[in-house]
């Protein structure tokens, strides 16, 4: 049983921790969708699993396929810490069409149901139909039995949205104001349900994200916190790169401000991996479909260390064979040295259009206090 809530979490006490919060799980989907995902999106399913096990060795996961592909995903999740549920989706990203779960910090757990529309709905949105997609934050909320709030007119996106715990979010501007999500809300207004959904005092609103994010430019590809005044940013030294002045812009944007609570931002630099671009074996093997993006050969794709994901006692870190996946595990390590962390592969997450923190979804505990 999940009730609907009438009111705001903000209202009731209840507000979105950190990601370092200790969590009780984390959920994933199951990718299959033949039209995103290449030769039957078994090179998806593959990197979807090394992911999840990785996880796993640190904290329980559930993880939710489709009618068609509980049994496939049952065999290749064989690990005492997964669990297979059956759980429809129309594309595998559950950061986004996932609920934000949310505490009290006296045992209470509740959570968001985003409105959510496949990142521009009929406008610019990257797939069609979203009608389920929409759903799963309430089955999810109801499985653990958990109350939830919906932001019927309001559209968002987990990916879009990294917290402090304290009082501060941090999101892109640039996905806020995409015609495709509010376009009939100021952005006086969605800063406010933002602050009423989370539990905010402040939004730091860091104007662009990643080069060629499908997304729009979500900020789990662009910055996270590390700490409740520490951001960690996605940075190239080469200025010849359109990155580069996205990069800048936030960077000097960041350096002025303050959190809710008044502290001044130390920003960490994060590099890049170098441009990658899709190949011919890449979209080789994608269905034709008018109900999906259209991948062509030298996209360029929106590789970045950033989109790590923070689970209990480790950090889940992309590699793409690039010089820079050791550097940017080094300087995560040095600034977290009580997490492990824990290189994975993901050029297939990245293909489908996003990568480790996209495709996972923390449930904290709620008897932890922050």
């Amino acid at each position: 049983m999940s009730r609907l809530l009438t009111g705001t979490p903000k209202a009731d006490g209840y507000f979105m921790p950190a990601e370092w919060h200790e969590h009780s799980q984390t959920w994933m989907h199951w990718p299959e969708r033949t039209d995103t995902w290449r030769l039957g999106a078994k090179p998806g399913q593959e990197n979807y699993a090394r992911v999840a096990k990785a996880i796993a060795d640190f904290e329980p996961v559930t993880v939710c396929a489709s009618s068609l592909q509980f049994e496939n995903a049952s065999v290749l999740l064989d690990h005492p810490q997964i669990r297979v549920i059956e759980l429809n989706q129309n594309d595998a990203w559950i950061r986004d069409n996932g609920t934000t779960f949310l505490i009290n910090g006296k045992g209470g757990l509740r959570g968001v149901d985003w409105k959510f529309n496949a990142y521009g709905g009929e406008y610019n949105g990257l797939y069609a139909p979203w009608s389920t997609d929409d759903k799963v934050a309430h089955k999810m909320l109801a499985i653990e039995r958990c109350d939830r709030y919906r932001t019927e007119n309001f559209v968002a996106e987990g990916g879009n949205i990294h917290t402090n715990g304290e009082g501060t979010l941090l999101v892109c501007e640039e996905v806020f104001l995409n015609s495709g999500r509010n376009r009939d809300l100021s952005r006086d207004q969605m800063e406010q349900y933002l602050k009423d959904y989370a539990n905010a005092e402040k939004v730091l609103w860091v104007p662009r994200g990643i080069y060629e994010d499908e997304t729009c430019g979500h900020i789990d590809n662009m910055a996270f916190f590390i700490k409740p005044a520490e951001i960690v940013l996605a940075w190239t030294d080469d200025k010849s790169d359109p990155q580069y002045e996205r990069s800048a812009e936030a960077l000097e944007y960041l350096t002025s401000e303050t959190d809710a609570r008044g502290r001044s931002i130390k920003v960490h630099k994060l590099p890049l991996p170098s441009p990658m671009y899709t190949t011919e074996d890449d979209i080789r093997g994608i269905d034709s479909s008018q109900t999906a993006k259209e991948r062509s050969v030298g996209d360029r794709l929106a590789a970045s260390y950033i989109n790590c994901y923070t689970c209990n006692g480790a950090i889940i870190l992309p590699a793409y064979g690039d010089p820079n996946d050791d550097v940017a595990a080094g300087i995560l390590q040095d600034l977290l040295p009580c997490h492990k962390v824990v290189q994975v592969e993901s050029r297939e997450i990245l293909l489908g259009g996003g990568n480790i923190h996209c495709i996972t979804q923390q449930q904290p505990n709620p008897g932890i206090s922050t």
